[in-house]
């Protein structure tokens, strides 16, 4: 089995949150996407602190597919410069862990 992580990026809009979310299951790049939010996201920008409403995706996908998900994201985001971190998925329920890889193949 190739190694499991999950994909961190945040959207505007829940609208453009949605779309990107169902792109990336018809590109096979991630196996299931989870849409949260909306939540406050505060940071900085271009020397100043913002505070913007946001939605953020979980992407379950393969190391592999991460190259592929991230040009994806990049094209099909709003953001000049996107959120876009991987986490590992160090333990899970086996039988899940199997379904995500399959639902790539």
């Amino acid at each position: 089995m190739g190694k499991i992580i999950q994909v961190f990026t945040t959207l505007p809009t829940e609208e453009e949150a949605e779309k990107l979310a169902l792109g990336i299951l018809k590109e096979k790049l991630g196996s299931c996407v989870q849409k949260l939010g909306p939540l406050r996201s505060f940071y900085w920008w271009k020397g100043k602190i913002e505070k913007e409403k946001e939605w953020l995706l979980i992407i379950k996908t393969t190391e592999e597919k991460f190259s592929l998900l991230e040009k994806f994201i990049k094209k099909n985001h709003p953001y000049e410069i996107p959120e876009i971190i991987s986490v590992p998925v160090l333990q899970g329920n086996p039988d899940y862990l199997k379904w995500l890889e399959e639902e790539l193949s």
